[in-house]
């Protein structure tokens, strides 16, 4: 049976790509829409953003990028995040590191999002992290308008604890649909906190940032990423495939259907972890790679 939030759910691809490193890459509009397209070519149709990407930057230039090729527009679902406040040369405004739910903010940002993705709607919104002045009928009235516009298809969030998550859905009629959080071998508390258990009850979509723990898998040296890593390798060996992929087959594997962000603008490692989708790891396989990440055997 179906939750009564959003009987439909989430309509994006299995593996998401995220854009926040795109910035950093240096690339020209040109070198990302070759990219966008490899990216549709594999089946990965959902593109991962947020307002304070590089600096305020990387809508702007995955949006250069898509108005050489607008067509794209409608081969693509865009997830972007909004309201948290950076201080930076590019907002000279924001005095505060801090977080800003006012309507009158949220409104504002999806329009400079809509400017600078050069898209005349955004498939999900999601705000960013949760903040203690949230009101969240003041912030349901900004989805309500912003849904009416047309401007905003779905909603959802980034960081939430399932009270914060239930709080604002008490308040909006717009359904939430996904929640991003932190999942990793390395990140176990939403497996733990009843995060994961809260997102699976009521469908809500897990979008994984930081998969791969921020590169500590590969290149850790922690006395327990050494552990989990030569349970990976030792899987990857078994399975024939490689570790990236037994650690995006891990997070799949979860019944609450996890869709991992990836952050790389190397297409070949997207490529591995679309593959992985077809890798299905034994509930032994699944559980050693918790026990290693834990440090001790399951109660």
């Amino acid at each position: 049976m179906r939750h009564q939030y959003h009987p439909l759910g989430f309509e994006g691809s299995r593996i998401a790509q995220g854009f926040w490193r795109l910035q950093e890459w240096g690339w020209s509009a040109q070198e990302t829409l070759t990219f966008i397209e490899q990216c549709l070519a594999l089946g990965v149709t959902t593109f991962d953003h947020a307002d304070i990407y590089g600096d305020y930057q990387c809508e702007g230039l995955f949006g250069e990028a898509l108005k050489r090729k607008p067509e794209l527009r409608d081969k693509m679902e865009i997830v972007t995040k909004c309201s948290i406040l950076l201080p930076s040369e590019q907002r000279p405004e924001i005095k505060v590191h801090r977080y800003d739910y006012r309507r009158e903010h949220i409104l504002a940002s999806v329009d400079r999002s809509l400017d600078n993705l050069q898209c005349e709607y955004i498939d999900t919104l999601l705000l960013h992290r949760p903040s203690p002045l949230m009101d969240a009928d003041e912030v349901a009235q900004a989805f309500d308008h912003l849904f009416t516009l047309g401007k905003v298809k779905h909603f959802g969030v980034s960081n939430f604890t399932p009270q914060q998550f239930d709080l604002l859905q008490s308040r909006t009629d717009a359904p939430l649909i996904v929640n991003q959080v932190e999942l990793s071998p390395l990140a176990l508390q939403h497996f733990q906190d009843g995060t994961l258990d809260h997102m699976q009850q009521h469908a809500v979509t897990p979008m994984a940032w930081s998969p791969f723990a921020g590169g500590d898998l590969f290149s850790g040296q922690t006395e327990r990423t050494l552990r989990v890593r030569n349970v990976l390798n030792e899987l990857a060996e078994a399975l024939g495939v490689s570790v990236d992929q037994v650690v995006v087959a891990w997070l799949l594997r979860h019944p609450a259907g996890i869709c991992p962000v990836m952050g790389s603008g190397n297409i070949e490692r997207l490529q591995s972890a679309v593959e992985a989708c077809q890798i299905r790891l034994s509930d032994d396989d699944w559980f050693r790679v918790l026990i290693a990440s834990q440090g001790h055997d399951v109660p």
